[in-house]
């Protein structure tokens, strides 16, 4: 069976009673499924930038990515390819103003991920989760962890369904890192780089935004 995320389980909640059934059987299937938006590595030449600039809290590496591939854009005649570039660049127009403060703490560090821990077993499914960047901080003499994960879709996510990379993180930390640290909900955050809007754990946590991840995994697995 092959390893899921947090896509998959978004795709088959959109889809049809009919189609989910027929979603649900190809999940078992070992070979990974390409996305209908170019795959994994479609938009990473924006989240890399913005993700880098967040980390170093500097622009620039927003403003040096988009004019590399605005000249990329120029010199390719494949419209496929076009089209991708044009799309990762109105997402660097999108974050050059962005405030980067109000989704990380004051004073904090940065920890470094471990590739092992990225697969979380979630109701006998294997899931990837892959965060942007974990970081640690201190609130009130207690040492805290965070972590960010900047994702991408071509029409974007609803709020509950961004709401579902922000459950699967918080279960990555707590699993993984709640023996040193607590986990903050606050600072639990899924951010769509293609709407500019973020969610955050405490969000879910208090029932502003809907919680599907569960229900979503428990539905797909009764079509399994």
């Amino acid at each position: 069976m092959k390893k899921l995320s947090i896509k998959d389980i978004i795709e088959f909640r959109r889809k049809s009673d009919k189609s989910k059934k027929t979603f649900a059987a190809n999940m078992q299937m070992e070979k990974e499924k390409t996305s209908s938006d170019g795959g994994g590595d479609y938009w990473i030449s924006s989240i890399s930038a913005i993700s880098k600039s967040f980390k170093l809290n500097d622009k620039k590496f927003i403003d040096e990515r988009r004019e590399e591939l605005e000249q990329k854009y120029d010199k390719t005649d494949f419209q496929r390819t076009k089209t991708m570039y044009k799309r990762n660049i109105d997402i660097l127009y999108i974050f050059e103003d962005f405030d980067f403060a109000k989704l990380k703490p004051e004073k904090f560090n940065f920890l470094k991920k471990n590739k092992k821990d990225s697969i979380l077993l979630i109701k006998g499914l294997d899931f990837k989760v892959t965060p942007s960047h974990l970081f640690t901080y201190s609130s009130e003499e207690i040492d805290e962890i965070g972590a960010i994960w900047f994702v991408a879709k071509l029409d974007g996510f609803r709020e509950e369904e961004l709401g579902m990379f922000a459950d699967i993180l918080y279960r990555y930390l707590k699993i993984h890192y709640s023996k040193d640290y607590t986990i903050s909900p606050k600072y639990c955050i899924a951010v769509d780089v293609v709407n500019k809007f973020s969610i955050t754990y405490q969000q879910l946590e208090i029932g502003e935004i809907d919680n599907i991840f569960l229900r979503t995994v428990d539905e797909l697995k009764k079509l399994m």
